[in-house]
């Protein structure tokens, strides 16, 4: 995989192709490389110094800057900054594309010299290339804030081989082989822990900073940090294939899906542009035929500052920075979204639609509560003892909570399907399993069991009833928080999905506050439902989930969201949007940052929008000056830059 792929876009169909300000030198055009590097600055500061030094000279009026020395000094201060965007300008036009920024710029300058404004002229062309280098300047930035998130992954992965451990490249590891981790180190492939335990940092993935205990057995993932020991992982998916290459492809092809505001202001970037050109020329030629006193140097200024701040550059560039910034705002929390125009379908969302299990419940088995007629110690060795011989993730759950325990001797095991196991536990007849279990073998219980809600285990010592256990889905911690964040972010209804048992499902949407809950569902049912909700056109519906059999509802949503740390590869493909750390509350978090950038969108539109047309009307009228127009145009696209790059800076 490219490690430094190119995260913005080569060259779009706007009229304004501002990507040669960062990134590499393509198809011979104005190459900035790294926007920091101080050779990239070089052209700037050297026309600058020219420039300020010939207006000294100007302003004492030197005897030695006079005439052809004045004209050649205020041209070497201007062809550094000037030929990078000539041949710009030049190269689009041969390319079919007449119209651009870089032909404006070019026009207003060269006919500033006409006119003998040379400060002006280099100024005008001076600004402009510090404008671009701003430009550059952020995209760098948000591109590097996003590579530094993700690119955590080491070169190196250290494979057993040959009976040691071999420090090798890490795409030549196959499935199946054993790699080791010392401790401070980051796993280079995704892997299942070797390990009884180990203590993880899974930050640069989830954007959680609490560490994660992960047990034998359990998938680490590519970028986690091992914390405390050395630990060995067997490989579960070849380089290419990891969760961090998946999260890195996605970010990458982030930008190229655009949004509906950005594909919009192109399009009206490559009509506005001509418009504004042809706008100019009526300026020079039109008062000729209506003006007594006609001067035509007087109207070929104001034309030229006509061209200088109708430029659309500020536009065209602080819209996809914003989106940009946007994007990599939601990487530093752990949510990925594959392109901008989920970013603004996200601030229309009304509805949320949910999976229950993995999405508002982790999906693994606990003991909630135990209840024993005899004493506790001795009915759960018991109880885990006779569980220990079962697959079931009931009876996992059960032997888990008793881990650190001994467990007694069992024979004679005999399972019964839909009811449970009997076995001879530490000599003693012992039954455990559900009602239908005891009911069978004729031993009393209290009847009321019968009614419970949740999972139970019933257990019977030597004919005897001898107590039970409540066995749930474990709740996430910040399930409840995330639901009441959803209703204050303008979510109007959300709904649970499940296949689990409706009274199941009932009673947790009501613990948490969801409004409405549907239990017992095939996938196919939680499609009828999704297509139920959307009946109503007023519906913008968001649905979480994780698992394979969400995938089609994911498709089906306008915006599909994946709980993505332990969510399926199906599910997270499908989604639009993926939720790194698996909490819920993040989803809230998601609207709140397309809903910041959507903001920082619109404010950019409408400063660039204002600033222009009153600018504009100034210059046609002859009030304002090229200096005054230079300076409102840098100074918009410098204010919307810093806009932009404002949303990575939020608190969400």
């Amino acid at each position: 995989m490219e490690k430094h792929k190119d995260l913005h876009d080569k060259k779009d169909d706007g009229c304004c192709s501002h990507d040669h300000t960062h990134h590499d030198h393509d198809e011979g055009g104005h190459d900035h490389g790294d926007a920091s590097s101080f050779k990239t600055y070089l052209p700037a500061i050297f026309s600058l110094v020219l420039l300020l030094s010939a207006i000294a000279f100007d302003y004492f009026k030197v005897d030695f800057f006079k005439s052809y020395i004045r004209v050649a000094w205020y041209l070497l201060a201007y062809i550094p900054v000037a030929y990078p965007v000539i041949k710009e300008a030049i190269q689009t036009i041969a390319k079919g594309e007449v119209f651009t920024e870089f032909l404006l710029m070019v026009l207003a300058t060269v006919g500033a010299l006409a006119l003998g404004e040379y400060p002006e002229a280099v100024a005008v062309m001076l600004f402009y290339t510090v404008g671009e280098l701003f430009q550059g300047a952020a995209v760098e930035g948000a591109k590097k804030n996003i590579k530094a998130l993700l690119d955590v992954r080491p070169d190196t992965a250290n494979v057993f081989r040959n009976e040691k451990f071999e420090t090798v490249k890490p795409d030549t590891v196959e499935i199946g082989e054993t790699i080791q981790l010392k401790a401070g180190e980051k796993a280079p492939l995704d892997g299942e822990l070797i390990n009884v335990a180990a203590s993880f940092n899974t930050a640069a993935l989830t954007g959680e900073s609490t560490p994660r205990t992960i047990r034998k057995g359990e998938l680490v993932l590519a970028g986690m940090l091992n914390l405390d020991q050395v630990i060995t992982l067997k490989v579960t998916k070849e380089f290419a294939d990891s969760a961090l290459s998946r999260i890195l492809e996605m970010v990458q092809s982030a930008t190229s899906r655009k949004a509906k505001t950005e594909l919009f202001i192109r399009k009206f970037a490559k009509i506005y542009t001509p418009i504004v050109f042809f706008l100019a020329v009526a300026l020079v030629v039109l008062p000729y035929f209506i003006i007594a006193d006609y001067q035509f140097q007087t109207w070929l200024y104001r034309s030229l500052v006509f061209l200088v701040i109708s430029c659309p550059c500020a536009l065209v560039i602080s819209i996809p920075l914003g989106y940009f910034g946007g994007i990599g705002a939601a990487s530093a929390h752990g949510i990925l979204f594959k392109g901008s125009n989920f970013l603004d379908v996200i601030t229309k969302v009304n509805t949320v639609v949910m999976d229950k299990t993995g999405t508002l419940t982790h999906g693994v088995f606990k003991v909630k509560e135990i209840k024993a007629e005899i004493d506790e110690v001795k009915f759960l060795s018991f109880l885990a003892s006779i569980e220990s011989k079962s697959t079931h993730p009931i009876a996992k759950a059960i032997v888990s909570h008793h881990s650190d325990k001994k467990l007694l001797e069992v024979k004679d095991v005999k399972e019964i399907a839909g009811h449970g196991l009997t076995a001879v536990v530490d000599k003693k007849k012992v039954a455990a399993g559900n009602s239908k279990l005891l009911k069978k073998l004729k031993i009393d219980y209290p009847k009321e069991l019968d009614g419970q809600v949740e999972t139970i285990v019933l257990l019977a010592v030597d004919d005897k009833f001898a107590g039970y256990v409540i066995i749930a889905d474990e709740v996430k911690g910040d399930a409840k928080q995330a639901i009441q964040d959803l209703h204050k972010n303008g979510v109007t209804q959300i709904v649970m999905l499940s296949g689990d048992k409706s009274a199941i499902t009932e009673k947790l949407a009501k613990e948490l506050g969801i409004d409405i809950a549907y239990g017992d569902l095939l996938p196919e049912d939680k499609v009828s439902r999704l297509e139920e909700i959307k009946k109503d056109k007023t519906r913008v519906v968001a649905f979480v989930g994780d698992g394979i059999n969400d995938a089609p509802v994911l498709a089906l949503s306008d915006l599909g969201m994946a709980m993505g740390a332990m969510g399926s590869d199906v599910a997270i493909e499908t989604a639009d949007v993926v939720i790194q750390n698996d909490q819920p509350s993040r989803i809230a978090t998601a609207i709140k940052i397309g809903k910041a950038t959507k903001s920082v969108v619109y404010q950019n539109i409408g400063l660039a929008f204002a600033v222009k047309a009153v600018v504009l009307v100034l210059g046609a009228g002859g009030l304002a000056t090229m200096w005054e127009a230079v300076f409102a145009d840098v100074g918009v696209a410098f204010l919307a830059i810093l806009n932009a790059i404002r949303i990575q800076k939020m608190k969400f």
